[in-house]
């Protein structure tokens, strides 16, 4: 193979394709030239000069640039089947993610990962998987399954898995868990990258949590943490996705105090479907940095050879003889609307036309299997009159919450304004009849319920109210069609959306679940919540408890940064 590729480099032989008339964008040398660019067997064999070729694509000056890089994802998170997730990806120009399918694994465990790596490895792009280390994220919940080292052990040298997956339990890092660094060991002695994820840790605790090994993270949400992290060796993912929208603050930063960017790159972490359908991934975080005043080459360099520099993946992310022939074609750099993406020198869009989505497993669907419960569950009998009560205060645009609180006795004359909303976690993995019940301020919506199985990052079933009756309607919905997105107004139900697969996913086609998506959401709209608030994918995120300040699982409402429970 390489005595053809040298051949087509010399000129002496044609190349399989030949992208004429280009205009290179250079991430090497942040330079733009003119070039030709011959790629044979899957890889880019010159730039330069070049006439012969199998097929010649004449580009007519357009910009040839590196296949984008989404440099960490959960593809889960889209509620679309791995296919359809990439093919959205592949319409924007990413032609490799690294994605960790934790939220799967919290649900599946191994056979949920199989199911995952088998889907997107067929896929026309390079789909790698860094192995979930937190299943559950903490033990304050319950999960559909654990995961512990010598689970992971089975998986590591599986095709497409890179590393190991955001490691959450922050303390477990800090505070020397066992388990903690068994995973730790594991994946430093066979050399893998570690990604992190400490939102807010600074100072001597995250020196601590970078000395144990950890190689990434991007949970920052403002530039000063960012720089703290670069200082102390961490690559920092620029974040920007439907629900956490960091990427301004800290590209503001970088470009105002001229911060070198080499140990920057993009992310989306959680992004719906649709989302990702109207602004794509990483082709928006580039739009918006170029924007922000960023040079549009450097923009692209964080996209692409700085992701595969972080992750170690070699001879990726640039033009380049030798390298791979993963290319996306822009006729100009402002709009970045790719008119050609390539995978190893092959039409990737094309080549998605061809692929059948793997069928899941029997095991994967009918994961919804909470115990008995009625509107008693959902009862403000259980709040004390004389009792103060802790509130979780959501934020727009964010993830993360404050804390606020309010007398037993106000509740109900609260709850009536609109001033706050129950909320409750459901066990609904095993039937334990575990149910955390608390309160909630900030979501906006009115005369009713919203309730949906995914619910990070153990995916138990979460549900927030105006009443118990709503509450209730809405639970037993997403029981019947055993999982998914469900809006209640009074009792009645307004809108379903199933996701089959582990509560998690539909296998529906995209554009079916996009127009779902659209759906749902604007009708929670209409019913009240509020604008900067996803209705599903915001309230999905109270029952993470690894992100400030206040959270609620089924064990419970919990403190993250005393890390305990409130009683």
């Amino acid at each position: 193979m390489m005595d053809r590729v040298r051949a087509v480099a010399l000129g002496n032989s044609p190349a399989d394709i030949l992208l004429k008339n280009g205009r290179v964008v250079d991430v090497l040398t942040e330079t733009i030239y003119e070039a030709d660019v011959a790629i044979a067997e899957g890889m880019i064999a010159g730039v330069g000069s070049y006439d012969k070729a199998e097929k010649i694509i004449d580009l007519q000056g357009a910009y040839v640039a590196p296949g984008l890089i989404n440099a960490h994802c959960h593809v889960e998170s889209s509620m679309a089947v791995p296919e359809h997730y990439c093919a959205e990806e592949l319409r924007w120009g990413v032609t490799t993610l690294i994605t960790d399918p934790h939220e799967i694994a919290n649900v599946a465990g191994a056979t949920g990962i199989h199911y995952m790596l088998e889907a997107g490895g067929q896929m026309p792009l390079n789909y790698y998987v860094n192995l979930p280390s937190c299943v559950p994220a903490t033990r304050f919940e319950h999960s559909g399954c654990v995961m512990d080292a010598r689970n992971m052990i089975k998986l590591v040298n599986e095709p497409g898995v890179l590393g190991m997956g955001e490691m959450m339990n922050v303390p477990g890092v800090i505070y020397n868990s066992a388990e903690v660094q068994k995973k730790l060991d594991l994946f430093q002695s066979l050399g893998r990258v570690i990604d992190g994820h400490a939102p807010c840790v600074r100072g001597k605790e995250l020196a601590a949590y970078v000395a144990s090994g950890i190689d990434t993270d991007h949970e920052s949400i403002s530039w000063d943490e960012a720089k703290e992290k670069l200082r102390n060796g961490l690559a920092v993912l620029v974040r920007e996705g439907s629900a956490s929208r960091n990427l301004t603050a800290i590209l503001r930063g970088v470009i105002d105090e001229g911060i070198d960017v080499s140990s920057l790159a993009f992310c989306t972490d959680d992004k719906h479907l649709a989302d990702i359908r109207h602004e794509g991934t990483i082709r928006h975080c580039v739009q918006m940095a170029i924007a922000l005043g960023m040079e549009p080459v450097r923009a692209l360099r964080l996209a692409t050879i700085n992701a595969a520099r972080i992750y170690g993946l070699r001879r990726m992310g640039a033009v380049a003889p030798g390298w791979e022939a993963d290319l996306v074609v822009f006729d100009n750099l402002q709009s970045l609307i790719p008119q050609a993406v390539f995978h190893k020198g092959v039409d990737a869009l094309k080549a998605c036309e061809k692929i059948t989505p793997v069928t899941p497993n029997a095991s994967l669907q009918g994961s919804v299997k909470p115990a008995e419960f009625d509107v008693t569950t959902f009862s403000l009998s259980h709040f004390a009159d004389d009792r103060e009560y802790p509130v979780i205060t959501m934020l727009p645009g964010e993830i993360f919450t404050e804390k606020s609180t309010i007398m037993g006795k106000d509740i109900a004359a609260a709850l009536a304004s609109g001033d706050v909303y129950l909320i409750a976690v459901l066990e609904r993995h095993h039937g334990t009849g575990n149910v955390g019940l608390g309160l909630l301020r900030g979501y906006g919506l009115k005369d009713g319920a919203v309730a949906t199985t995914v619910a990070h990052d153990s995916h138990n079933l979460i549900v927030i109210g105006t009443s118990p009756e709503a509450m209730n309607a809405a639970a037993k919905e997403l029981v019947r069609v055993q999982g998914g997105y469900t809006l209640v107004k009074g009792t009645e139900v307004v809108d379903t959306l199933p996701l089959n697969i582990c509560g998690l996913m539909s296998s529906a086609p995209a554009e079916e679940l996009i127009g779902s998506l659209d759906e749902i959401a604007a009708k929670a709209h209409a019913q009240g919540v509020l604008d900067g608030i996803d209705p599903f994918i915001s309230l999905s995120f109270m029952a993470l408890p690894v992100i400030p300040k206040l959270r609620i699982t089924d064990m419970g409402m919990f403190d993250t940064e005393k890390f305990e429970f409130i009683k």
